[in-house]
């Protein structure tokens, strides 16, 4: 890289880093392979936080996310899990509709079993 491309890159960078040749590249360097590595590494953060707010939905209904997703599979319901997970968020109504279908589809989803009554909600 030229010196010019260099400098625009190093930016906003602490100290030296920025107006430094020597150093503003090495900065410059590792951080294009930080945001390399991170862009990767954002794909499968999301993933796996789609994934908890899909199981969150589902056990409140008795089901886990594994047999939930079984269950639509075998339904050949083709929804990815970012699309499940806003459904569960914003949609109850429909994402119940979705763990019923499920259910119905793969026997090992159990019927959903109330909560147990705690404290003084026992008494009542």
């Amino acid at each position: 890289m030229n010196k010019k491309k260099v400098f625009e890159l190093a930016k906003g960078f602490r100290g030296r880093a920025k107006n430094c040749i020597r150093i503003a590249r090495e900065r410059v360097e590792k951080a294009l392979q930080y945001s390399y590595r991170d862009r990767r590494n954002k794909k499968r953060d999301m993933r796996s936080l789609w994934i908890m707010r899909i199981n969150a939905g589902t056990r409140q209904y008795g089901v886990n996310y594994g047999n939930f997703i079984h269950g639509l599979t075998k339904e050949n319901i083709q929804l990815n899990r970012k699309v499940l997970s806003e459904i569960s968020m914003h949609e109850p109504y429909s994402f119940k509709a979705l763990v019923d279908v499920s259910r119905t589809a793969f026997p090992g989803n159990k019927a959903a079993v109330p909560p147990k009554k705690q404290g003084l909600a026992m008494l009542v």
